[in-house]
């Protein structure tokens, strides 16, 4: 990598130490505040997690797309695609064995 790029990830790093820094001293500063911003900490967490995980998300929406659907409805258009697929298969085999 090219030094600026370095120098960069470096203040991005530096900034976000800074920011956790922060974000400590108001919560002792702030009773009040703690367990919403532990909240807040917890789903920023989560969300880069997420950014850096993009395949769990995906099967993420798959299964909630098969729940929603059901597994009825899955099963069934497998067994639609299933049926057209040999379907095809055979009727490939009887054109060409013709020629």
């Amino acid at each position: 990598m090219n030094k600026q790029m370095i120098d960069v990830m470096q203040r991005r790093r530096y900034l976000l130490q800074r920011i956790t820094a922060q974000r400590e001293q108001i919560v002792e500063l702030s009773p009040r505040l703690k367990i919403p911003l532990t909240l807040l900490d917890q789903g920023v967490a989560a969300v880069r997690y997420a950014r850096s995980h993009p395949f769990l998300i995906g099967g993420m929406v798959v299964l909630t797309v098969v729940r929603w659907r059901g597994v009825a409805w899955m099963i069934k258009n497998t067994w639609r695609l299933w049926n057209t697929y040999r379907t095809v298969t055979a009727f490939s085999t009887k054109i060409s064995s013709r020629f």
